[in-house]
């Protein structure tokens, strides 16, 4: 079972967590390119190929549009040997639509997006 925090959670542990979204080019454009602070930009139909490319921290908040494609991420991850053993991958619930926080520029230097 996939463990779930609320968005309200996931602004707590910003800068404690490591954020990653998994939206697709085309969701990250329903929200003018913009992402959580700190984020880390990978598209879920990209992320299997890009496992090694990231250092993975002990915390991991995997957020998208909705939800659901955070728990495939979620699943994933666990599954991946470079996520810390005793690390905590979670899903942001209700995704960007729950979210009412600070978005920055994918752009902006304190987000590390990946360019497509």
């Amino acid at each position: 079972m996939v463990e779930e925090i609320s968005a309200d959670e996931l602004e707590e542990r910003l800068g404690d967590a490591q954020v990653l979204d998994v939206r697709e080019e085309h969701e990250l454009a329903q929200t003018e390119g913009r992402v959580v602070p700190g984020s880390t930009h990978v598209p879920m139909s990209r992320l299997p190929a890009e496992m090694d490319d990231h250092d993975w921290e002990d915390e991991i908040c995997v957020i998208c549009r909705h939800g659901n494609s955070s728990v495939q991420a979620v699943r994933l991850l666990m599954s991946y040997e470079g996520v810390p053993d005793d690390g905590t991958v979670v899903s942001v619930a209700g995704g960007y639509l729950d979210y009412d926080g600070k978005l920055v520029s994918a752009e902006d230097e304190t987000a590390k997006a990946v360019a497509v």
